[in-house]
């Protein structure tokens, strides 16, 4: 516990800060009048009354008597609400999800740009035939795009079906690397045509062309 004898007038985060105590904040800046509008600034105040409330630290202003706890459950469960907020405002910003964690915030799991459409899924079991892709069930509840290990041939077609780019294809280096999130679905070394040279198809593929059409 710290006291401090202060001008009414200063904001609790300016003297909480200038105290050394670590306070998370995205929209405060000293040169600017204090909004509260991220509200990860919260702290458990204790007033006259001797009950317990949250309150954002950039907007309270120091008063005599008042208490301040930096951290207790009723600031973790304020904190992790207007986490989840901004969040869902802004599920790709570095800063908030960095800022989270650092908090002890779980920020969910990335956005992938899958909108579970299952066009990927279709068209390689039922045009393909190979059906390396299947829809799962994880940890948080939600379903994934999966693929079923050793299924993909490679062809990119889920690539150039998917209607929100969020399966990725690239060659490099001879190699063609499929996948989805951190996730690969496929990996494979890439045959030269025949008549020009270059590098074109897996060999995977070219065997299941050569299979599916073998009564051609």
């Amino acid at each position: 516990a710290r006291r401090h004898e202060l001008e009414p007038r200063i904001n609790v985060l300016d003297v909480l800060r200038a105290g050394g105590m670590r306070v998370p904040t995205l929209c405060y800046h000293p040169a600017l009048k204090p909004s509260g509008s991220c509200k990860l600034c919260a702290v458990e105040v204790v007033g006259k009354s001797g009950r317990p409330t949250t309150m954002l630290s950039c907007i309270l202003k120091v008063r005599d008597g008042l208490i301040i706890n930096t951290e207790s459950e009723l600031v973790a469960r304020a904190r992790s609400k207007a986490f989840k907020d901004l969040l869902q405002m802004a599920p790709q910003a570095p800063a908030i999800i960095r800022l989270a964690r650092e908090y002890g915030v779980d920020p969910g799991p990335p956005p992938d740009g899958c909108i579970r459409c299952r066009l990927c899924i279709r068209v390689c079991k039922e045009i393909v035939g190979a059906a390396a892709l299947k829809m799962e069930k994880q940890e948080d509840g939600r379903n994934y795009v999966v693929p079923t290990q050793g299924l993909c041939i490679g062809c990119g077609t889920c690539v150039n079906i998917c209607p929100t780019s969020a399966i990725r294809l690239e060659d490099k280096d001879g190699v063609r690397t499929i996948s989805i999130r951190d996730c690969t679905i496929g990996k494979h070394v890439l045959e030269r045509c025949e008549a020009c040279g270059k590098l074109h198809a897996t060999q995977k593929f070219l065997s299941h062309v050569a299979e599916r059409t073998s009564t051609h």
